[in-house]
């Protein structure tokens, strides 16, 4: 798997995000669900981030995660 790389608008500013394709999907699947766009969810993500997660690619993953892991 390789990484897709977007840029995305956060806070004002421009952010580059690295995320492999499937996780780039399923953020455009919960941001869909939640009828929002994709840089809101990312902004929404970004500004839960705990200083033990500084990574903002991280801290998406983990999410994706955790919303499919509360789905089931």
């Amino acid at each position: 798997m390789s990484d897709i790389k977007r840029s995305v608008r956060i806070a004002g500013h421009r952010t580059s995000i690295a995320l492999e394709a499937e996780f780039w999907d399923a953020l455009k699947e919960i941001a869909q669900a939640d009828g929002i766009s994709l840089n809101a969810l990312i902004a929404r993500i970004d500004a839960g981030r705990t200083a033990e997660i500084r990574n903002l690619s991280r801290a998406i993953r983990l999410f994706v995660l955790g919303y499919y892991k509360r789905r089931t």
